[in-house]
């Protein structure tokens, strides 16, 4: 039996995000789904009824019918306990959910016997899961809406200009927390011209931060501050104390600070205190993403832009609903590609296989089973030490004697080079001038290629590969054209001018391919 979607209006204050779009639509209908759309759904992110409708989507009024005739219910936001009661009984939710902040929500959702997959709750360190990952397209566009609203707030340009009138300095930016939301605010402010600092406890993200054409400022206090699953984690009172030291100097050199600090299942940290704001200059902006859940300044006002000494701080709680478009599509290919690995049978039936690790970090109710918190995952056993290495150790204790591998090894490569020198000497002696000198040649070309190839980077292998791919199709063109005999009469001429022409062809697919390879896989270590 063919399953029915649902796509209820979202009636959170101020959500405009839809959760799926048109060309979603068509691509879950082919996967052997119905789609049905509350009318008006897609309103508020662009996207009228006529539009689904011509998608292949049913509109339904009213969300009561919605509800009711959906097998399956794709939203943005948590259902209220109002729309967990229209849910039917036994029926599948997939929507942001955040079990640990709502267990009142849990429990009215496993009393209906469904099944809830929250997108929130993916296992972020699944690569495979990437393309599932909402929380990152999701805070890729509050970082860059940030900016932008930074900028709206903000009394000047952000580049530096000289013009006739005069000078304009380009704007400082600080960015708290180099994750997703601030990368994308890191990127988004350097395009704009401003100087971009940002500061983040896991130090793995300051090459990132670099990367992206920012300063990253270190705090003078040496402690870890990965938490697993791609946060940060709650650091100790003296990083704290550091951290807060760093951040008062940064908020009076500073035009903008851009706070993205917020751990999973705890209030907001906070990172800037009212007297860093007092310090800030007249006509700064402080642009709080962490309003929602506190928010990381201590004057901010949620959902409200406040100016307090001076400075405007902006403490919207619907960032990405201002650019609802963008994140609704974005939100939607998220789910559709859940979809995939629910229907991978592509027959319009789901299956909540619980063995796949992405699958069962999702699903916080199965059947009316709370299955949150999900089980650790199963981490990679740590390789085994290579026996050579257990042998070193003994081997290290003395110098004479039979116990050092160091002579064993110098024997067998003086061996390597008697016997190469044996066969280079027997070559020599019986065979054509000609041919020891292309000899000799070869040889060394087969070393300096080795050696050019041990000192390059793994990481560049595969470019290098294919630009050597497309070296050696022109040694094989010349070698083509050395071997062929002279022909005097017409007698074969024909054949090897045809073999000819198909070497030709082939060796300009293998140029051509290696290099423009060699140039897409370039392209990614560049800046």
């Amino acid at each position: 039996m063919t399953l029915m979607i649902g796509i209820p209006r979202e009636i959170s204050a101020g959500e405009k995000r839809v959760a799926t779009v048109p060309d979603v639509v068509e691509k879950l209908i082919k996967l052997g789904f119905k789609v049905a759309v509350e009318s008006g759904a897609g309103d508020a992110a662009n996207f009228s009824d006529e539009v689904y409708r011509a998608a292949g989507a049913e509109i339904i009024d009213g969300a009561a019918k919605l509800w009711v005739a959906s097998d399956i219910v794709f939203k943005v936001r948590g259902p209220t306990a109002e729309e967990v009661g229209l849910m039917r009984e036994g029926g599948t939710l997939v929507s942001f959910i955040w079990p640990a902040q709502n267990p009142e929500l849990m429990q009215q959702l496993a009393a209906k016997k469904t099944t809830v997959l929250a997108i929130d709750s993916l296992p972020r360190t699944l690569s495979r899961a990437q393309k599932m990952d909402a929380l990152t397209s999701q805070a890729g566009v509050a970082g860059y809406r940030a900016v932008i609203e930074a900028a709206n707030a903000f009394g000047r340009f952000f580049n530096g200009q000289i013009t006739a009138a005069g000078k304009v300095p380009p704007a400082k930016v600080f960015i708290a927390g180099a994750g997703v939301a601030g990368l994308a605010a890191i990127g988004t402010a350097v395009s704009l011209g401003a100087i971009v600092r940002a500061n983040d406890t896991r130090a793995e993200v300051a090459d990132q931060v670099v990367s992206l054409g920012g300063e990253f400022v270190k705090v003078d206090y040496e402690e870890e501050g990965s938490g697993g699953g791609g946060y940060a984690k709650v650091m100790s009172e003296g990083f704290q104390q550091a951290q807060r030291e760093m951040y008062a100097k940064q908020a009076k050199e500073v035009d903008i600070i851009i706070t993205t600090a917020l751990i999973p299942g705890k209030p907001a940290p906070r990172l800037i205190t009212a007297e860093m704001v007092k310090s800030m200059k007249p006509g700064s902006v402080i642009v709080d993403m962490a309003a929602e859940q506190g928010g990381n300044c201590e004057l901010t006002e949620p959902g409200q832009a406040v100016v307090k000494h001076g400075v405007t701080i902006v403490g919207y709680t619907d960032l990405v609903s201002r650019l609802s478009k963008q994140s609704s599509t974005l939100y939607a290919t998220n789910l559709f590609r859940l979809t995939e690995e629910l229907c991978k049978t592509k027959d319009g039936i789901i299956n909540v296989n619980m063995d796949d690790d992405a699958i069962r970090g999702l699903t916080v109710i199965k059947e009316g089973n709370i299955t949150w918190p999900p089980p650790a995952p199963k981490l990679p056993a740590a390789p085994a030490k290579p026996a050579a290495a257990k042998a070193a150790a003994p081997a290290a204790k003395g110098h004479g004697g039979g116990g050092s591998n160091e002579p064993m090894a110098g024997g067998k490569l003086a061996i390597m080079f008697g016997v190469a020198a044996l066969i280079f000497l027997f070559v020599g002696a019986y065979a054509p001038a000609a041919f020891l000198g292309h000899f000799t040649v070869f040889v060394l070309a087969c070393f300096v290629g080795y050696m050019v190839v041990w000192n390059v980077t793994p990481a560049l292998h595969t470019p290098l590969m294919s630009v050597t791919n497309a070296i050696s199709s022109i040694i094989a063109l010349g070698a083509l054209v050395q071997i062929a005999p002279p022909v005097d009469g017409a007698d074969g001429r024909g054949l090897i001018l045809a073999l000819a022409v198909a070497a030709l062809a082939l060796t300009a697919v293998n140029m051509f391919g290696g290099f423009a390879v060699t140039q897409r896989m370039l392209a990614m270590f560049r800046k």
